[in-house]
This record gives structure tokens, sequence and C-alpha cells, in this order.
């Protein structure tokens, strides 16, 4: 078996389409599976292997692991028998029955409109770097673009004058409108302070660094995280947190899930019905807070 996984993991190697970290999970999700089989069952080779051995394997790993993690060694299981079946290696894929468990969505603590105000404003005077800031967290929250979108936005991406912009990863573009707040933020931005940042370098990015660069994923993280601190904020504040406060205070305000979905860019309603959900609790909960019958 061990000679099996190393043609996988050379395979994965030279086909370049996986992250170095990715394929040492795929290794080290396949060595405990080995080592499970020949303890277990005495087996060598994957040709040997039945489905029932594979069933007990993930049960036994959901017992003591996230869903998550049993997902992603199921990925792995599967990649390496689609592997050996191709090149006949074994007699057949015998994965083909496997399913991921479910997994359990939990809703964050969502920012109230009040937090969300008393962040945004955290950033302010005439300094270039806070006028980016200031239009960064607005933009967030206006639209809750992904941090991953947010760097690859350029300035050809806005529409100032209509107030939306386009954005999207993997092909799948959306156009999210944004209101005001947001608008005046950016043509402060755009104005005042972008132009000082680009200094001498030309740029079609949007939001600059110091060196007049595109920010990073990290550089952006970190500014929200310190200005949510800077407001004295309890709760957890990231770039999620914009993202789950704009869809949550949408549908809180009454936005339908389909349109909600779109903006997110959610393939899966059910990524966008736990805000729906969480709003639904909200509203028991006050309902039994406040009814005299409740």
């Amino acid at each position: 078996m061990e000679e099996q996984i190393e043609q996988f993991i050379t395979y994965l190697q030279q086909s370049g389409g996986l992250a170095g970290s990715t394929v040492l999970s795929y290794r080290r999700d396949l060595g405990q599976l080995k080592k499970y089989l020949e303890t277990g069952y005495g087996i060598r080779d994957f040709g040997d292997v039945k489905a029932v051995h594979l069933e007990a394997y993930f049960d036994a790993l959901i017992q003591r692991q996230r869903a998550s993690t049993v997902s992603r060694h199921m990925t792995s299981v599967r990649g390496l028998y689609r592997y050996l079946a191709k090149r006949y290696l074994v007699k057949e894929d015998i994965t083909g029955h496997l399913r991921p468990p479910r997994q359990r969505r939990v809703m964050p603590e969502v920012l109230t409109v009040e937090e969300i105000r008393i962040l945004v404003e955290q950033p302010s005077g005439d300094k270039p770097v806070r006028m980016r800031d200031r239009a960064i967290l607005e933009l967030m929250y206006a639209t809750g673009i992904k941090v991953s979108e947010l760097v690859a936005l350029k300035v050809s991406d806005l529409n100032l004058r209509l107030g939306f912009l386009h954005c999207g990863e993997n092909g799948r573009e959306r156009v999210i409108p944004f209101g005001n707040s947001a608008r005046a933020a950016l043509l402060q931005y755009m104005d005042r302070g972008r132009e000082r940042l680009l200094a001498d370098v030309c740029s079609p990015i949007l939001f600059l660094n110091y060196n007049g660069s595109a920010m990073s994923r990290q550089g952006v993280w970190k500014l929200v995280c310190k200005y949510g601190k800077q407001a004295g904020i309890q709760k957890e504040v990231n770039p999620h947190s914009l993202r789950h406060a704009f869809a949550a205070h949408l549908i809180e305000n009454g936005a339908d899930l389909q349109s909600v979905q779109e903006m997110m860019g959610h393939t899966d309603l059910a990524a966008t019905q736990i805000y729906a959900a969480a709003h639904h609790n909200k509203v028991r909960e006050e309902y039994g807070r406040i009814h005299p019958r409740g």
C-alpha cells in the first residue's frame, strides 16, 4: 500500500494542481487509512479493500473527528481510488457510495447596527490610509464581499454614479449594490487618498498599500481587527464579521433569501438560510421575553 500511496502522491505533485500543504494532508490521511487497514484487517493492498472496510473506517473516524476533517479524509481516499482505478491498479473504485457527514452550520455572533457604526467611524482624518480604511470598512459592510474579492477589486469594477460594483471568484461574477455611506467614503478615498498612495506607480487596483501596490488579505484582516479593538467592541471583529452583519441585517429588515444568496455569492441556499434561522430564533426569544403568556 505504501507504494500505491507514493505513486499517487507523485502524480499529485507532478500535476501541480494542489498546494504543497494539501498534498501533505493527502499523504497523512492515506497513511492513517493504511495503518487502520493493516492493523485491523491485515490488508496489504488497496485492491483487497472492500466497501465495508471503508465504511467501518469512516464510522470510527466520525466518532472522534470534526465533520470537516472527515470530509477531507474522504476526499483523499476518493482521489487515491480514482487514480488507482484509472491505471487498473485496482479492479474498481469502491468509494462512490461514500457520503461526507453533514456539517452543522453555526451562526456567528453578529455585530449590531450600532457596533457597525462605531467600527466604521474609527478611521478618521485626512491621511490617505485612514480614508482608505474607512472606505474598506464601509464597502465590506455595504456589500458583504470576501477579503479575497476586496483586494482584487479594480477601479473599473466600481460604478460610483449608480452605486454598484462587479466582483467574483472562479468565474462566478456578480453585481452588488452599495449605499450612500459607502459611496461617500469611496469618493473621498478616490479624490483625496488613492492618488497620494499611488505616488509614481500606475495600478488599476482600487485599494493600495503604502507602496502603491495591492493590499494583501492579511493586511485587510489586520486592519479590521485593529479597528475592532480600537472601537472597544467585545465581540470578535474580523472581515467575516462584516460579511455576516451584511447578510443578517438585510434579512432582519425584510430582504428575501434569494437576493441575499446572490449578493453573497452562495452556491447553496442553505448557507444563506442560516441567517434567516438566526433571525427567527431571535424573534422567538424576544416574543418569549416580552409576551405576557410567552
